[in-house]
C-alpha cells in the first residue's frame, strides 16, 4: 500500500493504492482518492494525512508480520473477565467494603485482590482455591500478580472469621444460631450500599440446600443429616440463601449439616430485621421450612408470610382444605403456546381464622395421573409374576397393601393420591389476592435456580477445607460470584439482550491481549471481539482496548 499522484486537467490528486497480482501480472488498485494536492497542502491537511497513513501502514505491517510468524510473542493473557467484572466489582462497592473492613491489618498482600481472583475463578473455571491460584496466571487481573496459595487460604479464613461484636438489640443466641462472621458484615454493608434498589423490598424468598464434604468438613459445620444431594454417606452443611423478587442475592447463612430446615426460617428473618434493618417484609418459603411450631413463632412476632403446606402430612390441609368445595379462579389459561405460562387456577379456603390458597396446575395434574397410571400398571404386572422384590420399590410401595404373605393393589390409596394431582396448598396471613399469592410463591424458582447455579456452574461442592472459617469464606465467594452474575444479566436485560451465560463465559474467555516485539518495538495486540463480547462491554460501560497499540 502506498500513495501516488494522478494529474488530470492540470490538477494533481493524491491516491491511496495497492499492488495486486492478477493473472500473473502486477496491477494497481485504487483504495481511496484522498483529494487535490494543492488544497491538502494549503489547508495543512497533507501533513496530518501523511502522519496518519504512516501509523496505519505501521499497524498493517505489525499485523502482517504477526500473521506470517515474523514477530516475537512475549506473552498472551485473557483480558475479558478481568475488564468486565472488575467494573461490576467496583460499582457494587465490593472492593471498598473489603478494604474498609480489612482496615489497618497488615496481611503482606492485597486481601481484596485475593478475594476478587477467587470470585472470578468461580465464574469462569470453578474449582478449589488451589486451582484458582494456578488459574490466575493466564489472566490479566489488575494488581493480582504474584498471589500465592497460602494467601488465598488466609483470605478465605478472614471472610469466614467470627467477629467479636455484641449482638444488636433483639438478636439473641436462638435467633443467630451461630456466631456472626465477617462475611455477614460484608453482606449487610453491600445491602446498605444498594438500599435504594431494594426500596420495594416487601417480599423475600428463602430456601436451603445441602453441600457435602470430601473429608471431615471443618470443626463443626460438617455433620451427617438429610442430604439433598443424595449423599447420606458424607458429612454436609446446610446453606440458606435469601433473594429479592428480582433474583438479587441478599444474604446467605450456613449451619451444621444436621440442622433441620424448619429451624432455619425464624433466625433468618430475625437477621434480616435486626442487621439489615428491614422491618416490613413478607417471607416466602417452601413447605420444608415450616412446622406448626414455626408458624406459631412467626405469628407471635407479627411477621407476614406465604408458606407452602405439606399436604399429605398436615392433617388440616389434607382433610379440611382439599375437601372444601369451591370455584377455582383462573390465573393462566391453558394454552397451546409452549412459551405461555403453565395453566394455573386458584381458590381460597378459610378454616376458622386460618387462610389457605389451593393452587391447581392442570398440565401437572395430567402428568401426575399419567405417571401414577404407569406405575400401577407396572405394579399389576409385577404382582401377577409373583416377584415380591419389586414390592420394595419406593414407587410401588405406597400403592401396595400386604396381608401376611399376600400383596394386593391398594385401590383406596390410588383414589386418595388422585386428590393431590397438580395441586399445592399455601397458608398465609397476608391480605394479598389468591392469584398474587400463587404467583409470588412460584417465584421461589429464583432461589432454586441460584442453588442449581451454585452447585453446577460455580462448583461449590464438594468442599475440601478443614476449618470452619475457610469453608465459610469458600462458599461466600460463590455468593459474591452470583451477585456479579445477576448484576451483569440485569444490565443486559435493561438493553433488551438475553444472552446465554455459557456463551458469555466462553466469549469473554477468548478475548486476549498478546504482547509482541517487532523491529525492536513493543506492541500489544488484542484479539477479535467475537460473539457476545461487544454487547457485554456495552452493557457494562467498558471500552474495548484498541486492537493494536505501541507500548
Amino acid at each position: 500500500m502506498f500513495i501516488r499522484t494522478q494529474t488530470n486537467a492540470k490538477r494533481t490528486y493524491l491516491l491511496l493504492v495497492e499492488n495486486q497480482r492478477v493473472n500473473g501480472r502486477i496491477q494497481q488498485r485504487v483504495l481511496a482518492r484522498l483529494g487535490r494536492l494543492d488544497e491538502l497542502r494549503a489547508s495543512g491537511e497533507l501533513d496530518r494525512l501523511l502522519a496518519s497513513l504512516g501509523r496505519f501502514s505501521e499497524k498493517l505491517a505489525v499485523l502482517g508480520a504477526h500473521a506470517e510468524g515474523e514477530t516475537l510473542t512475549v506473552g498472551a493473557r485473557i483480558i475479558g473477565p478481568g475488564l468486565i467484572f472488575e467494573r461490576l466489582w467496583q460499582e457494587l462497592g465490593i472492593n471498598a467494603v473489603l478494604r474498609q473492613l480489612a482496615g489497618e491489618r497488615r496481611f503482606g498482600f492485597s486481601l481484596e485482590r485475593a478475594v476478587f481472583v477467587g470470585v472470578l475463578h468461580r465464574l469462569f473455571a470453578p474449582g478449589s482455591d488451589r486451582a484458582a491460584c494456578k488459574w490466575q496466571a493466564g489472566y490479566a487481573i489488575a494488581a493480582a500478580e504474584g498471589l500465592e496459595l497460602h494467601q488465598f487460604y488466609r483470605a478465605m479464613g478472614w471472610l469466614g472469621e467470627p467477629i467479636r461484636q455484641a449482638n444488636a438489640a433483639g438478636a439473641n443466641a436462638e435467633a443467630t444460631l451461630m456466631a456472626r462472621t465477617r462475611k455477614d458484615l460484608i453482606e449487610e454493608q453491600l445491602f446498605d450500599r444498594r438500599r435504594d434498589l431494594f426500596s420495594a423490598l416487601d417480599v423475600v424468598f428463602f430456601d436451603t440446600t445441602s453441600i457435602y464434604f470430601e473429608g471431615e468438613g471443618g470443626e463443626s459445620l460438617g455433620q451427617y443429616g438429610h442430604s439433598k444431594d443424595h449423599r447420606p454417606d458424607l458429612k454436609q452443611m446446610v446453606v440458606g440463601v435469601v433473594v429479592d423478587n428480582q433474583g438479587r442475592p441478599i444474604m446467605s447463612q450456613l449451619w451444621p449439616g444436621n440442622m433441620a430446615d424448619v429451624k432455619s426460617l425464624v433466625p433468618v428473618v430475625e437477621r434480616l430485621r435486626t442487621y439489615f434493618k428491614v422491618k416490613e417484609i413478607c417471607i416466602v418459603a417452601d413447605r420444608g421450612m415450616i412446622s406448626a411450631a414455626t408458624i406459631e413463632q412467626i405469628k407471635a412476632r407479627g411477621w407476614q408470610y406465604i408458606l407452602g403446606v405439606r399436604m399429605r402430612r398436615f392433617k388440616e390441609a389434607n382433610e379440611a382444605v382439599l375437601a372444601r368445595a369451591g370455584r377455582y379462579e383462573e390465573v393462566h389459561p391453558k394454552s397451546e403456546d409452549s412459551k405461555a405460562p403453565s395453566a394455573l387456577k386458584v381458590k381460597e379456603v378459610w378454616v376458622e381464622d386460618r387462610r389457605y390458597v389451593v393452587c391447581l396446575n392442570e398440565d401437572q395434574a395430567a402428568k401426575d395421573r399419567h405417571d401414577r397410571a404407569a406405575i400401577v400398571a407396572s405394579l399389576r404386572t409385577a404382582l401377577k409374576a409373583g416377584d415380591k422384590q419389586l414390592i420394595g420399590n419406593r414407587g410401588y410401595r405406597k400403592y401396595v397393601q400386604a396381608s401376611g404373605e399376600r400383596f394386593a393393589i391398594d385401590e383406596d390409596k390410588i383414589k386418595a393420591e388422585a386428590r393431590f394431582d397438580g395441586k399445592w396448598v399455601l397458608t398465609t396471613n397476608t391480605a394479598l389476592p389468591a392469584r398474587e399469592l400463587a404467583l409470588k410463591y412460584k417465584q421461589l424458582w429464583l432461589v432454586e435456580a441460584i442453588f442449581r447455579t451454585t452447585k453446577s456452574q460455580l462448583d461449590t461442592r464438594p468442599i475440601f477445607h478443614k476449618c470452619d472459617d475457610t469453608i465459610r469464606g469458600h462458599v461466600f465467594c460463590s455468593f459474591l460470584a452470583l451477585l456479579l452474575r445477576v448484576e451483569l444479566e440485569e444490565r443486559l436485560a435493561r438493553r433488551g439482550w438475553k444472552l446465554e451465560w455459557a456463551d458469555i463465559v466462553a466469549d469473554l474467555d477468548r478475548l486476549q491481549q498478546i504482547d509482541l516485539n517487532v523491529n525492536a518495538k513493543a506492541y500489544t495486540l488484542r484479539t477479535e471481539a467475537k460473539g457476545t463480547v461487544g454487547k457485554v462491554f456495552q452493557a457494562c460501560g467498558v471500552a474495548l482496548p484498541p486492537s493494536l497499540r505501541q507500548n
